[in-house]
């Protein structure tokens, strides 16, 4: 079931037209030789259209059309994270690889049901944390692991923009989940990424909108097992900041544009020590791009696909939302 006919291209439907696929997925669909957009569809058949005219397929009013099509292979969804798990189950149960946005639900208990999904249908799903993809995060883990800041001692990490419009979608609890789901994610997959999946929440505090009761901004404090703190901050009533850093024994790693770079960005990472400061500017990398190798790879293997750290990070954020102060 998962492998496809050998030389055949992996034919995507699009289902939704977010900003996201309009300025980063898509065009770095329409350059991967191994992908071809076969169909988009919208809500409005108009925007449709205005995406098949710049990225190729057929424009569709109504995501069904995307479920019920023939010459589909995998579905991206870029919707409003509240919709992700309703419109990953359709998919999969049509038979159709996964490609969703980030975080895959709302909850732990959908995204186990939406993993043990694709597992019985021997389907790939796969949540798209893109950043992970990116090569600056390989070279960061190697210069720890070499022992470069000496003992590791701590993990800091911060996502912050500056606020939306009134009708952003983050705003609506009942389709955009507020920040915490939407950029406090990000902060959080980093430390399970760096730290290792047995992280647990020793506090948290989240601000919520006067008005239009949502989340918009908080602070973290995570520990692994042999006391490293994690100390995260997420929001969007800031100015703009994504980036972490480490410290250790004997230095401090530290990294912008952590979450974001884009594909032109040359990453310039900070290694400090008492008597010693060094910046290494790494080669550009495009984590869109990359993030689609990872799942057509995934597509074409024989073996069972399960995307490491997708449970961990939806059990972590049930927890830091359970004992959240707010």
């Amino acid at each position: 079931m998962k492998s496809r006919e050998t030389g055949r291209r992996l034919r995507f439907g699009i289902l939704g037209c977010a900003d996201i696929a309009w300025r980063r997925m898509l065009p770095a669909m329409t350059t991967d030789p191994r992908i071809d957009i076969v169909a988009i569809a919208s809500r409005d058949e108009r925007r449709a259209t205005t995406f098949t005219d710049r990225f190729g397929g057929t424009p569709f009013e109504g995501y069904d059309a995307i479920v019920e099509h023939d010459d589909v292979d995998a579905v991206y969804i870029p919707l409003p994270l509240m919709l992700h798990a309703h419109w990953a189950a359709r998919c999969l149960a049509a038979g159709k690889h996964v490609l969703v946005e980030k975080p895959m639900s709302g909850t732990h208990r959908e995204s186990s049901d939406l993993v043990a999904l694709a597992r019985s249908r021997d389907l790939v799903l796969f949540e798209n944390y893109m950043f992970l993809h990116h090569s600056q995060h390989a070279v960061v883990a190697k210069l720890i692991a070499d022992g470069t800041i000496g003992e590791l001692r701590g993990f800091s990490s911060s996502f912050t923009i500056p606020p939306k419009t009134g009708n952003d979608i983050r705003y609506q609890r009942e389709v955009g989940g507020g920040a915490f789901l939407d950029i406090g994610g990000y902060p959080v997959r980093a430390a399970l990424h760096f730290l290792g999946n047995d992280l647990r929440t020793a506090g948290a505090v989240f601000r919520r909108h006067p008005d239009r009761d949502v989340v918009i901004s908080g602070g973290i404090l995570l520990s692994t097992p042999d006391g490293i703190p994690a100390q995260l901050t997420f929001g969007m009533e800031h100015s703009y900041r994504n980036r972490y850093s480490f410290s250790g024994s004997t230095g401090r790693i530290s990294l912008d544009r952590a979450f974001t770079p884009p594909e032109t960005h040359c990453p310039v990472l900070r290694i400090e020590r008492q008597d010693h400061r060094e910046e290494l500017t790494l080669r550009a990398d495009h984590q869109f791009a990359r993030a689609l190798d990872a799942f057509a790879d995934a597509v074409n293997d024989e073996k069972p696909f399960e995307q490491p750290g997708t449970l961990e990070q939806a059990a972590l954020i049930d927890e830091i939302r359970r004992i959240a102060h707010q």
